[in-house]
């Protein structure tokens, strides 16, 4: 196949997203832990369970469990809870719990669900990240679109060209 014919034929990228409750959490761990709140946390927790450790016999024990509850709190809580609440976001919203059509072209990500549809131009793109599990798509600071790489498939190359050729390299984010 000759090379126009190739980038002719990225020239749109089209794939179906269907989210489960670990695409959502992902996104939610994610938006939690990679801030420096969510660094703030992790040490937190690691720091309330080294001080239950030193201060075990030491001090009243009251403070001890007061250091492992701190611990718990930030370092499980915060993931379990997270766990919960994407499997809640997906029982009631059904946007979010319907399966979404995408058509990514040089001009715009036009979504589709049913008979309602949504485009999101590429000057509207705040960034784009991408992992091994995952594909965000900001429209802001904080909020995506959520596309789980495994749904994309094949289209994650011809997505990641397009994407290159519309958008500042500081907005992109992508590994392969």
């Amino acid at each position: 196949m000759s090379e126009a014919v190739k980038e002719q034929k990225l020239d749109k990228v089209e794939f179906d997203v269907q989210l489960q409750p670990k695409d959502l959490y992902r996104f939610n761990i994610y938006q939690t832990y990679t801030g420096i709140q969510g660094w703030i946390s992790v040490i937190l927790g690691i720091l309330g369970f080294v001080m239950a450790g030193i201060t075990f016999g030491e001090a009243e024990l009251p403070y001890t469990i007061l250091y492992i509850v701190v611990g718990f709190l930030f370092l499980f809580y915060i993931p379990v809870s997270l766990w919960f609440r994407a499997k809640a976001v997906l029982k009631t919203n059904t946007v979010l719990a319907g399966k979404l059509h995408y058509e990514v072209s040089d001009e715009q990500i036009h979504v589709t669900q049913g008979e309602d549809a949504g485009d999101l131009p590429w000057e509207a793109i705040y960034k784009i990240v991408a992992n091994k599990n995952q594909v965000l798509i900001y429209s802001t600071r904080i909020n995506a679109y959520v596309v789980p790489r495994e749904q994309i498939g094949d289209q994650y190359e011809g997505f990641c060209k397009i994407a290159k050729r519309k958008l500042q390299s500081y907005k992109l984010k992508m590994k392969n």
